[in-house]
């Protein structure tokens, strides 16, 4: 397979798990302006934290994104992923702020239930 092809199958595989973190920060969120906690909700709440604490042994970077820094040279935010590249840019900052609003509505529902 050469470059680009290594390229492509990074940046499908990425995008296919941004799409699955994407889903399952909005899960959170819904658990807490619903009220609908579940196990599922606690499930998605570690993963996130899992997925947080990947990104700070790697230095704030996915390690697709590294892998893939080996077969481009490109300096845009979105070389690596199919996203927009303001959205690529500002992920993190963006799905980590909908993420705590979703966990602070959890907490907040919570204590509100006991």
């Amino acid at each position: 397979m050469n470059k680009a092809n290594k390229l492509l199958a990074i940046k499908l595989i990425h995008t296919i798990i941004w799409m699955i973190f994407v889903l399952v920060i909005f899960y959170v969120l819904y658990s807490g302006v619903f009220n609908q906690i579940t196990t599922l909700t606690w499930i998605g709440i570690g993963m996130v934290i899992g997925e947080g604490m990947l990104l700070m042994i790697f230095n704030k970077f996915c390690p697709l994104t590294l892998i893939a820094r080996k077969y481009s040279d490109s300096q845009k935010d979105n070389f690596d992923i199919f996203l927009p590249n303001w959205l690529a840019k500002y992920n993190k900052l963006i799905f980590t702020s909908i993420f705590l609003v979703g966990v602070i509505l959890v907490l907040f529902r919570l204590i509100q239930n006991q």
